[in-house]
């Protein structure tokens, strides 16, 4: 019995870990599961609109902390590249002005990868100073707010 459940927590972790198993492709993991993200937000922000984006971006931030951290010392990696639930929570903080609008979906989805990319600032900075589930989810967070915040300000002027 006590395999069957450690089997079946491995499971779950694995599964959310890899936001659905989007993070085992074998290319740019982190960008398929960016863009396996974008439809759930769009779903959110359609039938509940930002409230409801702002929440699971807290919501999957604050789980994947702990998520991130047990499948990454399942695995013994400090940050294995088929954990994306770090980009889902980032693609979210991205997407939180971007309402419905497709352009500025599009425009959160570039500036997202950008930042996670090329890891400025504090994105660079939480990358190599955290640890542990930590630092696996901050440098995506602290780079889907910053793109959100140039996606906010580009609604503001624009639209």
């Amino acid at each position: 019995m006590k395999n069957n459940t450690k089997s079946l927590k491995f499971f779950f972790l694995k599964m959310f870990a890899t936001w659905f198993y989007f993070g085992k492709f074998p290319k740019a993991p982190g960008t398929s599961g960016s863009l396996a993200t974008l439809p759930f937000v769009y779903a959110l922000a359609y039938f509940y609109g930002m409230p409801a984006v702002v929440v699971f971006a807290i919501i999957v931030s604050f789980f994947g902390i702990f998520i991130a951290g047990a499948y990454a010392k399942e695995l013994n990696k400090k940050d294995p590249g088929e954990i994306v639930i770090d980009e889902t929570a980032g693609q979210a903080f991205s997407l939180i002005f971007a309402g419905t609008n497709l352009w500025l979906f599009a425009l959160g989805f570039a500036l997202f990868r950008l930042f996670d990319i090329s890891k400025p600032w504090l994105v660079g900075w939480a990358d190599k100073k955290v640890s542990g589930g930590l630092g696996i989810m901050l440098d995506d967070i602290f780079a889907g707010i910053f793109a959100g915040i140039i996606v906010g300000i580009v609604k503001f002027y624009y639209f």
